[in-house]
This record gives C-alpha cells, structure tokens and sequence, in this order.
C-alpha cells in the first residue's frame, strides 16, 4: 500500500530555517572603560590640576586613555616599578585647609570683602550672601545640584557663596568633574572662581610659577562655568578670576585679580584636539586592561600598547613620568632632551641618529639640520683641540 495520498505527488515539507543569530550587544563606553580600569576599580577622579597638565600635553594618547578611564595612575607606577616620587606633604596639605577655612569662616565675609576689593570698585562688600546647599549623591547629582544653585542665584539677583561646588567637564569623551575651592555669584549674574592656595603673597606679589599654575586651573573652572552659563539667562563668567594668599608671612588673607582669558584659550584648543578615548580604547589588543591586580608584566605590555608623548615637563605632572622617562632613555629618544630639542631636530628621533649625523656618518649633508650638527661639531673639536694644545679659548 502506497503511502503517499492517491492521485498526487507527496505533501511538500517546509524546510526548516536555522534561527539567525543575534547580534551581540555594543559595548557603551562606559563599559569600555570599566574594562580597562578594572570591573572591581572604582574610577579615580580628574581633577582640575590633573586637567591642566593633561591639557598642556594633548599628543599624549597614554595620559589620555588612563585619566579617561579612571587608571589610578600613581598605583599604576607603583606596580610597574617606577612610583612618582612627588605629591603634597601632609602638613602642607593641614596648612592649606586650615587657611581656607579661615578665609571662608563666618559665611564667607571675608572672601567677599576681598573680593569687592578687587573687583567691585566702590561698591560696598554685602554684609551676607546666599550660601546654597550643594549636597547630593555622587558627583553627577553634585555637579546637577550646583548647576541648579547657579541658577537660581542669577535668578535670585543677589549675592551667592557656592563652597566647592562640583562641576563637570567633558574631556576625550568622556565626563571629568571638577571642583573649584569658592565661586561667588554677583547681583548682575557674573560668575566669579575663587581660588585659594597656602602659598605666600609677598609685598603683593607670588612666585610666578605657582601663580601661572593656579591660573591654568583656574581656566579650567572657567571652561566648566561656561558651559552652565551657556545655558543660563542673565549668567556671565569672568575670566578674571581671585586668586587668595597668605599676606607676607602671615595667616592673614590676602588676594590678587589674575586674568585667565589667554589660559582658558589654550586650555580650550588643546582639549578639542585631544583624541577621542573610544578612539585610543578601540585600537588596543582585545582583553587589555590596568587592573592594578595583573602581573607587572601583563601591566607593562597594556600600558607599552599606549603611545605616549614623554618630555620632561612630565616629571611635575604625571606619576608615569619617570616609567616614560625610563622608556625614551632606553629607546634613545630625543624626547629626553626637552621638546624645544626636539623641534630643532627635525627628522632626527633618536640620540644615536643625532651624533651619527654630527660625525659625519649618516645625514644628508644638503639638511639644514645635519649640516648645524657637523658645524657645532666641527667647533667643538676645534675648541677642545685648542685646550689641549696649550691655547686659551677665546
């Protein structure tokens, strides 16, 4: 007996089709960057100081990709062998805070008495002013509640003491928060940063370089104002901002008006030059990562795998320093030498280069760059030749 229905073909079977596969979920960002940091790390924070100096290095991808993950760079030194040899001492730090909580005390009186001082021409230091609460969880609800309390003392018309407010910023990509000692909020809606440090103002004058510190954090405050004023009816930022110190050698506040306009312009185009960190993160090897709990060695190959730009102004400002530094001497790196040497080297990038082309070894002699390094040498000879011989130098 047939089995199939009589007087036709079989019953067509429908094929069966395999499920198509799903596609895997993008990793966000922020995923990313927990990744590379580590999934039990917490983020360490970016501050304004850090800000500055990543600012003043934008070519550094390196620095880049670790202060926009959240790398705890000093313990990533550390573990790599070469720890930052520099930080503030604890009794500077006890001396700092104490200072500004003297300059602060009683609402702020004092800080704003200087502040109309110096800014405020003959108008009369108010007697109070506003001092918002700028508690929250966490810094992105700090830096919404300041943000709200901004506006709300423009809108208020009157004087406001924000006492350090948080601010957010967003660098490479991804958000840096930052938070400044005081801004003051005017009755004509100037914002004004305050900035506060220990160091002393002699006859009305500060070290220079500590001073230019200060102001390139303080164009970074500015920077971040500027995008909630942005926003804001009535708000304004000054770019001059107060910087307060010690008077002579006493505890006694003092203040100067610094302007920041030329800081906050460069600090802004370097920051939009900077790469983006999905850009840096996204041309690693897969599985990367500087989870402090990996061996030096699996620490060393994540970080290797990092271009970096090392010059020795880094020595001040990043806890990898002396890890690049150790790096470019062992590669023979020009970068060593300072980057105004760099620049007069042109083509050269290594010191073997270099003298090999002063020797007369390699180098096209129609550079104007070789032909520099043969003449110098060329006078270094002579002169030594003329020591030598008995012959004073002339």
């Amino acid at each position: 007996m047939s089995e199939y229905p009589a007087g036709g073909p079989p019953p067509q079977i429908p094929a069966t089709r395999a499920p198509s596969p799903q596609p895997k979920p993008a990793t966000t960002l922020r995923q990313r960057l927990a990744e590379l940091r580590g999934p039990a790390v917490a983020p360490h924070p970016l501050d304004a100081r850090a800000l500055a100096a990543l600012a003043a290095n934008p070519g550094c991808k390196r620095r880049a990709l670790l202060d926009g993950a959240g790398v705890d760079k000093a313990v990533l030194a550390t573990a790599l062998g070469s720890p930052a040899a520099f930080g503030q001492s604890q009794f500077a730090f006890v001396r700092g805070n104490a200072f500004e909580a003297k300059v602060k005390a009683d609402g702020g009186t004092e800080l704003l008495r200087l502040l109309v001082e110096r800014l405020g021409g003959d108008a009369d230091a108010p007697a109070t002013a506003a001092v918002p609460d700028l508690t929250a969880a966490g810094p992105e609800g700090r830096a919404a509640r300041t943000a709200l309390a901004l506006r709300e003392a423009t809108a208020a018309g009157g004087w406001a003491l924000l006492d350090h407010p948080m601010l957010a910023l967003e660098v490479a990509g991804s958000p840096a928060y930052l938070e400044p000692d005081a801004v003051v909020v005017h009755p004509d809606g100037t914002w004004t940063v305050v900035e506060i440090k220990s160091f002393p103002m002699i006859d009305s004058s500060a070290d220079a370089a500590k001073v230019g510190a200060a102001a390139r954090q303080s164009a970074v405050y500015v920077l971040a104002l500027e995008r909630i004023a942005a926003k804001t009816e009535g708000a304004e930022v000054a770019h001059r901002v107060l910087l307060v110190c010690p008077k002579d050698f006493s505890n006694l506040p003092t203040a100067s008006v610094v302007d920041v306009r030329k800081q906050r312009a460069v600090t802004n185009r370097q920051l939009t030059r900077l790469t983006r960190v999905e850009d840096i993160a996204a041309a690693l090897p897969e599985g990367t990562t500087f989870d402090p709990g990996c061996s030096p060695e699996e620490l060393g190959t994540a970080v290797e795998a990092v271009p970096a730009a090392y010059a020795p102004e880094c020595l001040a400002a990043c806890e990898l320093a002396f890890h690049c530094r150790s790096k470019a001497r062992a590669e023979g790196a020009v970068e060593s030498l300072g980057r105004s040497v760099r620049g007069e080297l042109g083509g050269l990038t290594t010191v073997a280069g270099v003298l090999a082309a002063a020797a007369g070894k390699e180098g096209d002699p129609a550079d104007p760059t070789v032909a520099a390094l043969r003449r110098a040498a060329a006078l270094r000879a002579e002169a030594l030749a003329g020591v030598e011989g008995g012959v004073p130098c002339r």
